[in-house]
């Protein structure tokens, strides 16, 4: 994460993002602006984050490490939302990793600073509590899409949600696991998709040759992709 001394940006991006429609004052003095870069953290897991952040662009994923060392994909996060207001809700509460997928910027608030009036800012907490049933809306649905749908579509999807400029590269082990099916079968399907013609196995993974086709596969699930 780098932060980025260009109050002209930091203030085209607040006004074009609605951030300050989210507080019932304004916090642009003490706003600052954030970049990270794919692969960066933006929260590390189990290190409380000092500010709470407003992604404006990017995106972003939530995943856990569990006991066995294995790696767990929760959820993904798209322009605008925000992140790590759990945190702020709950000092107690177990962070976990936030990692860029592409190029983010977020502007961000200091949590010790703005803690107890956020919590007292009834705007604010309205806004959050639709943030939050929104992400546990979306996480209701991924469970009944990976109940509903072949893995062809589903991982469509996945793959879409993931790729970087063209290239997708999530471990397989995670896939797998987010896609609830055998390491088995999502290799074979993503060797369908590679014979199809819509991915080509490379050095840093999978290339995405027809993103129009893996849109259709996708779109079946999710119109908006």
């Amino acid at each position: 994460m780098e932060k980025l001394r260009d109050e002209v940006r930091k203030k085209d991006l607040m006004l074009r993002s609605g951030y300050e429609e989210q507080f019932s004052f304004s916090p642009a003095e003490d706003t600052l602006l954030f970049s990270a870069e794919p692969g960066d953290y933006l929260i590390r897991e189990g290190e409380t984050p000092f500010y709470l952040y407003y992604l404006v662009s990017g995106r972003a994923k939530l995943y856990v490490t569990m006991s066995n060392g294995r790696q767990s994909l929760i959820d993904f996060f798209t322009a605008p939302c925000f992140i790590g207001e759990m945190e702020l809700i709950d000092p107690e509460h177990e962070p976990l990793a936030v990692q860029a997928i592409d190029r983010c910027l977020c502007l961000a608030l200091p949590i010790p600073t703005y803690r107890k009036r956020l919590l007292k800012d009834p705007l604010f907490l309205r806004k959050l509590c639709l943030v939050l049933s929104q992400k546990n809306f979306r996480n209701i649905t991924s469970y009944t899409q990976n109940q509903s749908f072949p893995l062809l579509n589903r991982l469509a999807v996945f793959i879409l949600l993931t790729e970087n400029q063209g290239i997708y590269r999530e471990k397989h082990t995670l896939t797998a696991d987010h896609l609830g099916v055998s390491y088995r079968h999502l290799l074979y399907t993503l060797a369908e998709l590679t014979k199809k013609g819509i991915l080509e196995r490379i050095q840093e993974g999978y290339a995405v040759r027809d993103p129009e086709a893996l849109g259709a596969l996708a779109r079946v699930i999710r119109p908006d992709l």
